[in-house]
């Protein structure tokens, strides 16, 4: 069973959204969740929260209707060098951060250049995740990617909604799939990830689920089948 979902944006992100932490953590708990991570638009993203929010953040209740919630950050790249928009000593405080490419705060380069993106930007402090790298409109090198992610500790997300059908980021199956046969390749986990705004996909990882079992990839790399694996993972205990 699927014990959390750790990208899932609260109305702080500013868009898209008006549910509170405590609505996603209730909807969590409905779901058969253990565990949420609250992983808002960081600073640079249109009307989302400001520094002191994430600041605020490490005072917040760690348990809400019996759920553990992480408080994290989906960060955006901002240039090739892999700079991003938060200050360290508050990314050093939160439990995990998504590094992340958005198109209201850099543009699609090459393919060497968005590779170098990533890779520089998952050396910060606290970045776990690459979140959404899957869109064709950001082309990277992907095995050169996953061999720079092992190195850091960090690990590709499956994004439910990239794969929907609605999605905005076009066909990613292509690159998901890659994704996931260089990850079973390398006997390395990934994580899935709702990417949902609001309470309305929590814990919801319909397509991503659908893609693991058209290409055969191993329950026992993706990480939200154990909270153990996930304590390990990010080196907190949960």
């Amino acid at each position: 069973m699927i014990k959390f979902d750790l990208h899932i944006h609260s109305l702080a992100s500013g868009h898209a959204t008006k549910s509170t932490i405590t609505e996603i953590a209730k909807t969590a708990s409905l779901n058969g969740l253990s565990l949420v991570g609250i992983s808002d638009h960081a600073p640079k993203t249109s009307h989302a929260g400001k520094p002191s929010y994430f600041q605020n953040l490490i005072h917040a209740p760690k348990l809400r209707f019996g759920v553990r919630v992480l408080y994290g950050i989906e960060l955006n790249i901002l240039d090739f060098d892999g700079n991003v928009d938060l200050d360290y000593e508050i990314l050093n405080k939160l439990d995990y951060a998504i590094i992340s490419m958005h198109s209201h705060n850099i543009a699609s380069g090459t393919v060497l250049q968005n590779t170098d993106a990533y890779i520089n930007a998952i050396k910060h402090p606290n970045v776990k995740i690459i979140g959404h790298c899957d869109s064709p409109a950001y082309p990277v090198d992907y095995p050169r990617l996953l061999k720079a992610a092992m190195k850091n500790n960090v690990i590709f997300e499956i994004n439910n909604s990239s794969l929907s059908p609605d999605g905005y980021r076009g066909d990613t199956k292509k690159n998901n799939t890659q994704i996931l046969e260089l990850c079973a390749k390398y006997n390395y986990p990934v994580v899935l990830s709702s990417d949902s705004h609001g309470t309305a996909h929590v814990g919801d990882f319909t397509y991503a689920l659908r893609l693991i079992n058209e290409v055969n990839f191993p329950k026992d790399l993706i990480l939200n089948y154990s909270l153990v694996g996930l304590s390990e993972f990010l080196h907190k205990e949960l």
